[in-house]
């Protein structure tokens, strides 16, 4: 994986996965443009990075803005920056059952963690085929491969459209230069169960099943080089997986019950 000379984008980039994308493809020689809403955060990291010698730009937007990406490729291309590498991470998990959420929490949902991809993905990716090179990952989860758990309503649908949009667009994008991979991990060590407060609930888990953020991010980059299309991390979540799309339906959607009371309850708390 040498990106020397390359521009990456990682949206999501002051936490978690995203943070991790930014080390390892500076480490792999690309200047990073490091895009989400924290600017502190963003530029803490740049900072650090810049001391080693690596190059970064910061833009702070929040992806759940109609206009930010937009907003984004005009500022690419007032910097004279023509991205090569595209990381779709940005999100958050909205917790609270269906009905006891406001409309408008679901519609900014929704606008971030499937408009926001495809959008910025449709903004980009003309020139990467233009030029024959890109590579597009788009951070899904497992949880777009099984049947969704309770109280994160759209979280599991808006994952499985990553998938689904990843192995479209890499279907269009063959011969063409341009990889597309869909990374689908399962529970990771983020901040992101402590935004969502489900902490607790994740701390009681049996520990094979929390993933290191540095083996996940590395597995991804393999993942798009190799054009693999759809990657999930680990062999548990491999054969989770497998094993979900192997039981007829209804045993599947019945053994997820279990850990959905769980997540119902935490969020009515």
């Amino acid at each position: 994986m040498d990106y020397r000379g390359r521009w990456a984008l990682v949206t999501g980039a002051s936490a978690g996965i995203g943070q991790e994308f930014v080390r390892q493809l500076s480490d792999a020689g690309a200047n990073v443009v490091l895009v989400a809403r924290r600017r502190e955060r963003l530029e803490q990291l740049s900072a650090l990075l810049q001391s080693h010698g690596k190059k970064t730009v910061v833009l702070p937007v929040d992806l759940s803005d109609p206009d930010a990406p937009e907003t984004i490729v005009a500022f690419l291309k007032e910097q004279g920056i023509v991205i090569d590498i595209l990381v779709n991470n940005a999100g958050f998990g909205l917790t609270g059952t269906y009905v006891k959420t406001a409309w408008e929490d679901q519609e900014s949902f929704l606008r971030l963690m499937v408009g926001s991809y495809a959008e910025l993905t449709h903004r980009l990716l003309p020139s990467m085929v233009d030029r024959g090179y890109g590579r597009i990952i788009n951070v899904a989860s497992v949880a777009g491969l099984i049947p969704p758990a309770a109280a994160h309503t759209l979280y599991g649908p808006s994952k499985a459209f990553l998938v689904s949009f990843s192995q479209a667009l890499a279907a269009e994008c063959s011969d063409s230069g341009v990889n597309v991979s869909a990374l689908c991990p399962g529970f990771t060590y983020t901040e992101f169960h402590d935004v969502t407060g489900t902490r607790a609930e994740v701390s009681k888990m049996p520990q094979f099943l929390m993933m290191q953020v540095g083996r996940t991010v590395h597995g991804a980059l393999r993942a798009v080089e190799k054009n693999r299309t759809v990657y999930v991390p680990g062999a548990i979540y491999k054969f989770l997986t497998w094993l979900s799309q192997t039981l007829p339906r209804s045993w599947v959607e019945e053994i997820v019950k279990g850990p959905s009371k769980s997540y119902r309850n935490a969020a009515s708390r």
